[in-house]
């Protein structure tokens, strides 16, 4: 591998970017000063103040923004973990880049800049029942696609996935990251009737007896039950982190991906919104243990990062009224009433 920015990164060779609390005080400020009672707007304010705190801009924009979605295939698919065959994952990665599917759409709408960025599909990672999904070399060399993904000029990340059998991988991650139980944390993925849900939580319940819950650090518990697309979903994020770029992570699966990064630093995520809470239960219990909160709720359960590009969405409202509206003394309107 020519660049190393992955392991220098683990080695601590990066100084990590921190929130910009001045200017986000300077923009909260000027919320207090627009034509409007304090806090009307409620978590429309918050998300521009957030936002100018990691673009470190007083008024922060969106001008570039961009979706990666990171596709895999995962040897899992191969137990019936999943109401969709393997060949899914390529026929909706061209769907993809024929413009076929719903991000696609969402993207077009919301004006983000689409990328889908496919991971050796031809070869599924092994099935983690059984083994180690991936040696820990071929997680780094993910993680290095997902980080090199990442635009210098964005100013905004938008994360999705694609890869049958992933929500068994993203359950496994999140079952040994929060100790919980597999029972709890299992949903029904792509449409599984009871019976399949019930053989998924076996399969996932002995890789569990297999890898174990105590890893020390994010490769490791890649390497047990990830998969190359969350992988690069990682790499990514630390790409981003280290541009100060906020991220719009979807629904579960990408914040299972995600919440490896907390076994490195327990704050690496704060760069992180949590565009949708998914459908799947395991969803709400990572989002309770990270203290994060959703920015929307609709029941999705699609993954693409459908549900972040819809946030985006809500994240240019927050910015329009921010940056738009007249201030009490720009419209001579009185305070005082």
């Amino acid at each position: 591998m020519k660049d190393n920015e992955i392991e220098n990164f683990f080695e601590g060779k990066f100084e990590i970017p921190q929130f910009d609390s001045l200017t986000a005080n300077q923009a909260r400020k000027l919320q207090n000063q627009l034509t409007k009672p304090v806090g009307s707007l409620g978590k429309l304010e918050d998300l521009a103040i957030w936002m100018a705190g990691w673009q470190s801009k007083i008024k922060p924009k969106i001008d570039n923004a961009q979706c990666l979605i990171f596709a895999g295939n995962h040897g899992i698919s191969r137990r019936g973990v999943s109401a969709y065959p393997p060949e899914v994952t390529f026929q909706m990665v061209e769907n993809f880049k024929k413009g076929g599917a719903a991000i696609n759409q969402l993207c077009n709408l919301a004006d983000i800049k689409l990328k889908v960025i496919p991971l050796d599909l031809k070869t599924p990672t092994r099935d983690f029942s059984e083994n180690l999904a991936m040696d820990k070399k071929d997680v780094i060399s993910a993680m290095q696609i997902g980080f090199q993904s990442v635009p210098i000029d964005c100013d905004l990340l938008v994360l999705g996935e694609m890869g049958i059998s992933n929500t068994s991988s993203a359950t496994a991650i999140s079952c040994a990251i929060f100790d919980e139980d597999v029972e709890k944390m299992t949903g029904i993925g792509t449409g599984l009737n009871n019976n399949q849900v019930f053989k998924k939580i076996e399969i996932i319940k002995s890789a569990i007896r297999l890898h174990g819950k105590k890893f020390s650090d994010t490769i490791s518990i890649l390497s047990c039950y990830g998969g190359r697309e969350l992988s690069a979903i990682v790499g990514s994020i630390i790409s981003a982190r280290l541009k100060s770029i906020p991220v719009l992570l979807d629904g579960f699966i990408c914040t299972a991906a995600a919440s490896t990064l907390i076994l490195f630093h327990k704050l690496i995520l704060d760069h992180c919104l949590i565009s949708h809470l998914s459908s799947e239960p395991g969803h709400s219990k990572i989002l309770s243990k990270l203290k994060k909160e959703p920015i929307l709720d609709l029941k999705l359960r699609l993954g693409e990062g459908s549900g972040a590009a819809v946030a985006t969405l809500i994240l240019k409202a927050a910015l329009a009224t921010h940056n738009g509206m007249a201030t009490f003394t720009d419209a001579k309107i009185s305070r005082n009433y």
